[in-house]
């Protein structure tokens, strides 16, 4: 990671994650996987069709598991919207029979911190809190902030970079010492944090 910030949010992210699992940012090449949003694009919509964008990817970790504790400090509709779809898609092939690669998790906690938190006592707040409390998904509120959303699945971490358009990269990972690192985030973050009605 460079000091004069030239350096691309995936290096940013893999350097983020190095540190905290006390380890060189080289040494998680090989055990990590990570995409970045293309430069200028919101969430990956200038995206060219069918690229991998870490929202996309984030939306399907977490749609293929059955458990899921994350921290997030954006939510922002295009995070919503692919989430919800890939839930969707789970939940009617369950529904039909058929086998499905995204199901709804049957376990869900979230931390919402940030602007995140924000937006669960906003305008949209009664409508957030609803639609994930329909769900499943026990929703927390967290006062403070995160640069980085963490997301813990059945056998995955996941870490995303956060800046002003959304998501700016995710790293997903198998890794034991990510896992425990990610795992112990989501727990400080839970345990600082209030539980938040769905009404």
């Amino acid at each position: 990671m460079s000091d004069d910030g030239s350096a691309s949010p995936a290096a940013v992210l893999r350097s983020i994650v190095a540190r905290a699992v006390d380890c060189d940012p080289a040494g998680l090449g090989d055990r990590t996987a990570i995409v970045e949003r293309a430069s200028g694009s919101a969430n990956g919509a200038d995206e060219p069709e069918g690229s991998p964008t870490p929202v996309g990817r984030l939306a399907e970790l977490i749609g293929g598991s059955d458990s899921v504790v994350a921290v997030v400090p954006r939510f922002d509709a295009d995070l919503a919207g692919r989430l919800n779809a890939s839930l969707s898609a789970g939940d009617e092939a369950h529904e039909s029979g058929a086998a499905a690669d995204a199901t709804a998790p049957s376990e869900g906690r979230v931390v919402f911190t940030g602007s995140a938190a924000d937006r669960l006592t906003g305008t949209t707040g009664a409508v957030v809190r609803r639609a994930l409390a329909d769900r499943g998904v026990d929703a927390y509120r967290h006062e403070g902030e995160s640069p980085i959303a963490v997301v813990l699945t059945d056998d995955r971490a996941a870490v995303g970079l956060i800046d002003g358009a959304g998501v700016a990269a995710l790293l997903w990972t198998r890794d034991a010492a990510v896992r425990e690192w990610a795992a112990a985030t989501c727990r400080r973050y839970l345990d600082a944090a209030e539980p938040v009605a769905d009404g």
